[in-house]
């Protein structure tokens, strides 16, 4: 037993002793687990390292340039979804389903990405020059950063070794350079190098990962040489893709339109305080993408062997995610300050109070992903995209009056007005959520009910 399980892979052996001798002899589990581990790697090395990398180089630029940098990477990203054409779930799924016409869905989604990546590069320039037609070092940051739409279409790699459970390849190759890129940002900071040195360095770094990630195709999966473009494939991806698209586009834009809006109505310091107090809620919240990863595939087959079951384990989830959310967000909030200082400096003071206010988010984000898993386990993915364009166009209407008179107080107050419309009020509206939307305020006001021994069983 003990040479079976020194053969398991390397983040597999991490695993308790008793979950490996029970899954030792399960070989399509451990691959899925050791896929997991290192998506979970990634996810947490990135994370960490970039937050550190990325509170030097705040630090650094001060809160102006700092915000102007982060305002143009919001801008640019404001755009990604246009590129990535919403193809990632269904090139997955038609690689699996039909490993054979591999060839057609990678060469033909490629050509569709690189197309959007020019399309959208395009919009991002005539857009840029509108809103700031004289403010040319904006214009020129926001261009460099553009051009990294042009490499999108390499991001169908990622899509054959996530269907293939190999995810560790494309983590080998992202980790690889995004340390590598890491170093060289700490070494344009002691040498006292410009912004726009550190925007070189962000596309240099997309570029580099995009082509790596082809060599790895060749390496590990099919030869660039083989892949073919398909115009009967390319529509019916398209067909299937556009409510996805339109779906990220959406999320792409309530994630971002708070930077944009704060740094076109009041100014980039402004992006740069907000940006920074954002920077450490974000890192926060991977809590909540781990226990979605954690019970989503349990919350499926219990959907599938009784409702019971089913309810009764998504309150529980509902009560864990609230909790954690809890225990996470109420000494971040009470050490907001003291953390801003120790990170980023006595120059962004006023993030600290702004982060206090932000870790509601945090809340919001945990429920948030355990509202997902019941979304889509009653397949109501369209009323959740609906919800999502509601949720932004009132976070767009609210920014445009409170952002003028609380800056980013009115632009934090906005965001957390509007994820609460959209996870808890629409709910209640309608007939199909209504129940759900009533298990999760019993959820919250109970959730201390979940670590007794009974409830801990999921």
């Amino acid at each position: 037993m003990t040479e079976d399980l020194s053969a398991l892979p390397a983040l597999v052996r991490f695993l308790p002793g008793f979950i490996k001798r029970r899954i030792v002899d399960r070989p399509s589990l451990i691959k899925i687990l050791d896929n997991i581990g290192w998506l979970f790697f990634d996810k947490i090395l990135r994370m960490g390292v970039g937050l550190l990398v990325g509170v030097w180089v705040a630090r650094y630029l001060g809160p102006e340039q700092f915000g102007l940098f982060n305002f143009a990477t919001a801008f640019v990203w404001l755009f990604g979804a246009l590129a990535g054409m919403g193809l990632q779930g269904i090139v997955v799924r038609d690689l699996v389903r039909n490993p054979s016409g591999k060839e057609d869905t990678l060469g033909t989604a490629a050509a569709m990405q690189f197309v959007g990546g020019l399309v959208a590069y395009a919009l991002i320039l005539v857009t840029i020059f509108w809103m700031r037609s004289g403010d040319a070092l904006t214009i020129l940051i926001v261009s460099i950063l553009g051009s990294a739409m042009l490499f999108k279409g390499s991001d169908v790699v990622l899509y054959w070794f996530e269907s293939q459970v190999q995810s560790k390849y494309a983590v080998w190759v992202q980790n690889s350079v995004f340390l590598i890129f890491a170093t060289i940002k700490v070494a344009l900071i002691l040498r006292n190098a410009s912004v726009v040195a550190f925007v070189w360095a962000t596309v240099a770094e997309a570029f580099a990962v995009s082509l790596l990630l082809i060599v790895a195709l060749s390496l590990h999966g099919i030869r660039i040489q083989r892949l073919r473009i398909n115009v009967l494939r390319a529509k019916f991806l398209f067909i299937e893709s556009w409510p996805l698209l339109f779906s990220s586009l959406v999320l792409m834009v309530q994630a971002r339109i708070d930077q944009i809006m704060l740094g076109q109505m009041v100014g980039d310091a402004e992006v740069g305080y907000y940006s920074a107090a954002l920077r450490v809620i974000e890192v926060a919240t991977i809590s909540a993408t781990i226990l979605r990863s954690t019970f989503l595939p349990g919350m499926v087959a219990a959907k599938n062997k009784s409702d019971v079951l089913y309810l009764s384990k998504l309150e529980k989830i509902y009560k864990i995610n609230a909790l954690v959310a809890i225990v996470i967000a109420l000494p971040l909030a009470i050490l907001s300050p003291w953390i801003i200082n120790m990170l980023f400096g006595e120059e962004y003071q006023s993030s600290g109070t702004l982060m206090q206010l932000m870790t509601v988010r945090l809340f919001f984000a945990h429920i948030g992903v355990a509202r997902g898993i019941f979304l889509l386990n009653e397949n109501l993915l369209r009323y959740s995209a609906f919800t999502m364009v509601v949720g932004t166009a009132l976070n767009i209407v609210l920014n445009y009056y409170l952002i003028p008179c609380y800056s980013g107080f009115g632009a934090t107050i906005a965001s957390l007005f509007s994820f609460f419309i959209t996870i808890f009020a629409i709910d209640y509206c309608y007939d199909k959520t209504r129940g759900n939307a009533k298990m999760i305020l019993k959820s919250i006001i109970t959730c201390y009910s979940v670590i007794s021994k009974k409830n801990l069983a999921l």
